[in-house]
């Protein structure tokens, strides 16, 4: 999930929010708001709003914390953590790499409910060191904001701890299963399968709460089963990818024989002699053996049809200083993360300053789509 909004980078980490954020922003501000005005109308206002406000942003402080602790947990594992995103239904943290082994897994999975779950005690304790009676309703500002922080920290803890993938608890789930058959990928079809399984008891009963009367709150608890339960098939299909390409490296994959066009060649005779005759979708640009440049149709497109004559293939090219290059020696998964990371549809494959060829999504469908019909 990709953020819309860079907000900075934590320990080297980049955090931002995706646009769906705000939703979830907006509902609990004024939620709290309204619910600090009904328990204390003598707070007035100004004091509500501006406690639902702080109270809110602490909140997902808390998140961050919690998606942090993934993050370190991850990179001690060897696991590089390229960023933590904010969104509706709280926080992801975008890990490159699968866990090569199931006490990976389930190290990496299980550090984020133990993380809310000590940030709710400790906002619990710090509301009983303020004067709170538990189970009492509390009366000051601040203890009324530690009591909702603790309550709420403890029941991401336990939401987080659903046994369903991708949730914390799927992933804990997957680590067991992992370990006790040694097949991560039945383990991940299974963990996967319980996670829907869930998704779609949330989906049932938010709708049976809707129409009991319960209104939004029942449309929300829908909504997160639905969520849940794109996001489990997502995430099973990704992972399943990860596990066929489990081994597999650049040079397993890649084309070797990749064309390559004399840069002072003009658009239209690209077009003409290579990509109409299919000598290739993509075609690099070498000056003295070393690559310069990558040229595709989506290239040839952001020039106007009538200027084809009149541009060169290197004015149109896409230099190599803005690709990732990668190594033969490289998984093929992380060369994925890379092409995701670059939005380009191909990478350069280089050793020891030589061109060896070109990895491209199209070359990385064709050999799983073989694999996959290999297994029957």
């Amino acid at each position: 999930m990709e953020a819309h909004i860079k907000l900075g980078r934590i320990f080297g980490i980049e955090v931002g929010l995706h646009y769906t954020w705000f939703l979830i922003a907006l509902l609990i501000v004024f939620s709290l708001a309204a619910r600090f005005q009904s328990l204390h109308p003598d707070w007035g206002q100004a004091l509500a709003w501006g406690m639902a406000g702080v109270t809110a942003v602490l909140f997902f402080v808390s998140l961050i914390v919690h998606e942090l602790s993934h993050a370190f947990v991850a990179r001690r594992r060897g696991l590089p953590v390229h960023s933590i995103t904010l969104f509706a239904l709280g926080g992801v943290a975008r890990i490159e790499k699968e866990a090569e082994d199931p006490q990976t897994e389930f190290q990496v999975g299980v550090i984020g409910p133990i993380t809310s779950a000590v940030l709710g005690l400790l906002f619990l304790g710090l509301s009983v060191l303020s004067g709170w009676r538990i189970l009492a309703e509390p009366e000051s500002p601040l203890v009324a904001m530690f009591v909702w922080l603790g309550y709420i920290n403890l029941l991401l803890a336990a939401f987080n701890m659903l046994p369903g993938f991708p949730m914390d608890g799927g992933r804990v789930l997957r680590a067991a299963l992992w370990w006790r058959t040694g097949d991560p990928l039945r383990a991940t079809r299974t963990a996967a399968t319980v996670g829907q399984g869930i998704a779609l008891l949330f989906i049932v009963l938010g709708i049976v709460s809707f129409f009991r009367g319960m209104g939004f709150g029942g449309l929300w608890i829908a909504f997160i089963g639905w969520f849940l339960l794109m996001v489990a098939r997502a995430s099973q299909a990704q992972s399943e990818v990860n596990e066929r390409l489990r081994g597999i490296r650049v040079a397993d994959v890649m084309a070797r024989d990749c064309p390559l066009v004399d840069g002072r060649t003009n658009l239209q005779t690209f077009v003409d002699e290579y990509l109409l005759r299919g000598l290739g979708r993509c075609s690099l640009i070498v000056e003295e053996g070393r690559p310069v440049g990558l040229i595709t149709a989506h290239e040839v497109k952001a020039v106007p049809r009538p200027r084809w004559p009149l541009t060169l293939v290197e004015e149109a090219m896409l230099p190599i200083e803005r690709l990732k290059v990668v190594s033969p020696e490289m998984p093929v998964s992380e060369a994925l993360t890379l092409l995701a990371q670059a939005n380009v549809n191909q990478l350069p494959v280089v050793a020891n300053g030589r061109l060896e060829g070109i990895l491209s999504r199209e070359r990385v469908l064709q050999f799983l789509y073989v694999r996959a019909e290999l297994e029957g």
